[in-house]
């Protein structure tokens, strides 16, 4: 079972596309191996649907484990506990960080100015359609974003011993998930389904939501362009994402040929 995290590993923000080299290994790599994207996103949503369909994975493990399906089939799911999201919400009120996810097509974020203002220094313009975030705690949350720099994430992660702040490679963000939900917890229920030994499996990854299920996996890998902790997690560090990073760690492991 080899595993794939999906930006910055296969999708390139660069030119938001998967590198040619990437896909035909994919390609090569069904023939004898069970494909799974495991990402922060949820790729039922109009905004990754056309990703999976490029990809075709045998599974996914969405948001960060908080959703696991195969095929069309959904095998798990896990939301966040409203208390604790409430507590979570109350206390981002108290700093400049904002904290919050997107439900349908509203998007629910304390101190929302937070995520304008990083959407127009990232694509020149915001386009959200905000709404009170304290209407949160009446809806089904899988996971939430933090938009703020690392010391931020590391004071909630000390506030909140339930959670996990896992800082995007761009360290100007985060995904925030409740702890006993992870992508190698994923991992381990698609190895029950598929009845494939841990050991056996092969992830790749290269931001810290990745750095569980590169330490679970048989073989961990780190794209080039990984953050330096999770680079020092991985079994193996292979090239950037836009130097044939994936075609190059599947040739050396034998993967394909």
């Amino acid at each position: 079972m080899v595993s794939f995290d999906i930006d910055m590993t296969l999708l390139d923000h660069k030119d938001w596309s998967i590198p040619a080299s990437a896909m035909e290994t994919i390609e090569k790599l069904r023939e004898n191996y069970t494909i799974v994207v495991a990402t922060g996103r949820d790729m039922d949503s109009i905004f990754s649907t056309a990703i999976r369909d490029q990809i075709r994975p045998d599974a996914i493990i969405h948001l960060n484990g908080t959703k696991v399906t195969v095929g069309e089939t959904v095998i798990y799911e896990h939301f966040f506990d409203k208390n604790l999201l409430k507590q979570i919400l109350s206390y981002a009120k108290t700093t400049p960080y904002s904290v919050g996810t997107t439900v349908g097509e509203y998007d629910y974020y304390v101190n929302p100015e937070a995520v304008a203002e990083h959407d127009r220094k990232l694509w020149g313009e915001c386009r959200r359609n905000f709404a009170d975030a304290s209407k949160l705690v009446q809806l089904d949350v899988r996971t939430m974003a933090y938009i703020g720099d690392e010391a931020g994430a590391r004071t909630m992660e000390e506030e909140f011993p339930e959670i996990h702040v896992h800082m995007f490679a761009d360290k100007k963000g985060a995904d925030v998930v409740e702890r006993k939900a992870s992508k190698a917890v994923g991992l381990a229920r698609l190895c029950d389904f598929y009845k494939i030994p841990l050991s056996q499996t092969i992830a790749f990854g290269d931001s810290m939501n990745d750095y569980d299920i590169v330490k679970a996996a048989g073989i961990g890998i780190a794209m080039g362009n990984a953050m330096d902790e999770l680079k020092r997690a991985a079994d193996y560090i292979t090239d950037a994402i836009d130097q044939d990073g994936i075609k190059n760690a599947c040739l050396h492991f034998g993967l394909i040929r």
